[in-house]
């Protein structure tokens, strides 16, 4: 018999199948990958298929052979991810807003891809039940690609910072000035991307939200800044700036309910340290941390929205910004 000219992809065609149609709960028999070869006009014997599998099974496929009755069985009962993590990665590119509604079904309909058509399904009805704002604007997926490379090659970058108008409209801040950074990291935070860079400008490092920038490319010019970087904490610097916000840093000191340290410590992480105020005969009901801040509207508000449970002792310039903040929106509710 004449072979075809798909006889020589028999084995990508039947590893294909195994991927797509197969998991611990669904296998297939020898007779179906007959008819489904068959379809593309690929004619083999039942030897030559278990032949096919095995071969599959040195490769490092995890086919599992399972007799259910007379029936036998063959199913990948294994791959490179498994349903739980597809679910999570599903779930982290669903919720993060910075990639856009079109970005974000491209990419699930990939990670679909590497399930089998039946676990796909239990993907697709975790995407229907999510239903987050996402950021219109398409660029930011190459923006950050462009980022990483910079930082990959050593070189700055120039771009425009651009704001929203009353129109719904990004347009350009400081009448369209070229901004020229280096940039060291990138950091998801508050659900938005972020560049962290140092701004020989101003001499000092900034951060900047990648959604925001505008005509965004390479330079040939080297990075600078690698002093301010070499002992640069990312996680420090997030917990320090209060939904990305600058402000002054400062050490704040704070003393809290007991209750409230679980609050303290997903903000500010498990290696500060907590004094508990002790009354006699043990703890009491108080503790006081010391916390570096950038000291923004942002902070106070935190502060302010944990109500009388959480109060700045010190310093006294902090606790003063934070009466200067309720004096003013008290004016702007007083009427």
């Amino acid at each position: 018999m004449a072979k075809s000219a798909n006889q020589k992809l028999k084995l990508l065609y039947i590893m294909d199948k195994f991927i797509k149609d197969t998991d611990e709960e669904h296998g297939i028999t020898t007779q179906e990958l007959t008819e489904y070869l068959a379809g593309y006009d690929i004619s083999v014997e039942r030897k030559t298929i278990y032949d096919d599998i095995e071969t599959l099974r040195i490769y490092g496929m995890d086919i599992l052979k399972e007799k259910v009755g007379k029936q036998t069985y063959y199913k990948l009962i294994s791959r490179e991810f498994e349903l739980p993590e597809l679910k999570l990665l599903v779930d982290s590119v669903q919720a993060a807003k910075f990639i856009t509604a079109n970005k974000t079904n491209e990419l699930i309909k990939k990670l679909e891809s590497l399930a089998s058509k039946y676990e796909a399904r239990e993907l697709q009805r975790q995407v229907h039940v999510l239903n987050r704002v996402k950021n219109p604007n398409e660029k930011i997926y190459f923006s950050v690609d462009t980022l990483h490379r910079a930082i990959y090659k050593n070189v700055q970058v120039t771009f425009k910072y651009t704001y929203w108008n009353l129109k719904k409209e990004l347009v350009p801040k400081h009448d369209g000035k070229i901004y020229h950074v280096s940039p060291w990291a990138l950091t998801w935070d508050d659900e938005n991307y972020y560049l962290i860079g140092y701004d020989e400008d101003e001499a000092k490092i900034k951060h900047f939200r990648v959604d925001k920038m505008d005509s965004l490319s390479e330079t040939s010019e080297a990075r600078h800044g690698k002093e301010h970087f070499d002992k640069f904490d990312l996680a420090s610097y997030s917990k320090k700036v209060f939904g990305m916000y600058g402000g002054e840093e400062k050490t704040v000191k704070l003393r809290a309910k007991s209750h409230m340290v679980g609050v303290i410590i997903d903000r500010f992480g498990k290696d500060i340290m907590i004094i508990p105020e002790k009354e006699s005969g043990g703890e009491g009901e108080y503790f006081t941390v010391n916390v570096d801040v950038a000291v923004s509207n942002q902070f106070i508000g935190w502060i302010i929205g944990l109500g009388s449970d959480v109060e700045i002792v010190s310093p006294p310039e902090v606790r003063s910004q934070v009466n200067e903040y309720l004096t003013s929106l008290s004016k702007i509710y007083s009427n």
